[in-house]
């Protein structure tokens, strides 16, 4: 879904960093997965084909927030 985003906060030593991957066209969507110590997140598309991915040591990573797109159905029945 476009509108799909990751924020990614890293320990750059004396500092944090921010960095976000976001889904840039409609049907694509972020991905995550921690492997072998690594935070992989990546963009991907409907047939699943990776389009870039943003690599991370999982050590400092201090937090990963996923914010998926707000659905209009889910919207419209909280407020009736």
């Amino acid at each position: 879904m476009k509108g799909d985003r990751v924020e990614i906060v890293v320990d750059a030593g004396d500092t944090t960093r921010t960095y976000e991957v976001v889904a840039t066209r409609a049907g694509r969507r972020v991905e995550t997965a921690v492997r072998r110590g690594v935070v992989e997140v990546s963009e991907v598309t409907r047939s699943g084909s990776v389009v870039r991915t943003a690599r991370f040591m999982a050590n400092r990573v201090l937090a990963l927030v996923e914010q998926p797109v707000p659905r209009d159905d889910v919207e419209e029945e909280a407020g009736a």
